[in-house]
């Protein structure tokens, strides 16, 4: 009976793990020019949310836009999704975001998330730092319908701001905490 559990449970994870991978936003497939292009409808759709992002956008020091992040799980569970480093609007660097958790959570789940640098040094720091995570500088939102995430460029206190929306599917708890950021070559 013991043998057919962990036969069970074995099948169930190889099959959860290449269902993840065979996720189209992992694909190596994802060039420059796809990254950008998603990465602006993703910007557009936050600021038609909440215009007040405007102001935010064009006072950072710079911006990461993450326009598909897919996070899966079943004990075990796994995140993963590529962006790009915004400058002054123009496309500088591009990334990836990946995490890896264990627990009590199943489900799966697809989101957009934009971070804002607010200050020049909080810039320099991530783009410094190969695996850089999220700390206690940054502030992030959870953006859902039908709420107002109620920021502007004035109430903004952290060197780093980000915000988390367009969820869809489901998944008990969204969270950037121990994601690591790191530099890809497109």
């Amino acid at each position: 009976m013991m043998i057919k559990a962990r036969f069970f449970l074995l099948n169930f994870f190889l099959i959860f793990f290449f269902s993840l991978i065979s996720c189209n936003n992992i694909s190596e497939e994802s060039t420059g020019n796809i990254i950008n292009r998603d990465a602006e409808i993703a910007l557009q759709k936050l600021f038609e949310l909440d215009p007040d992002t405007i102001s935010i956008y064009k006072n950072s020091a710079g911006t990461i836009i993450i326009p598909r992040i897919t996070k899966a799980g079943f004990v075990l569970g796994g995140s993963y999704g590529e962006g790009v480093l915004r400058i002054n609007e123009a496309p500088i660097d591009y990334y990836s975001i990946a995490s890896a958790s264990y627990g009590l959570q199943v489900g799966a789940q697809r989101y957009s998330n934009i971070i804002f640098f607010m200050t020049q040094e909080a810039l320099r720091s991530f783009r410094v730092k190969d695996g850089w995570e999220l700390g206690v500088d940054a502030e992030v939102v959870f953006r859902d319908k039908g709420y107002s995430l109620g920021v502007s460029s004035n109430t903004i206190t952290k060197p780093i701001y980000a915000i988390v929306f367009d969820q869809k599917g489901l998944l008990a708890g969204t969270s950037l905490e121990g994601a690591k950021f790191s530099r890809l070559v497109r």
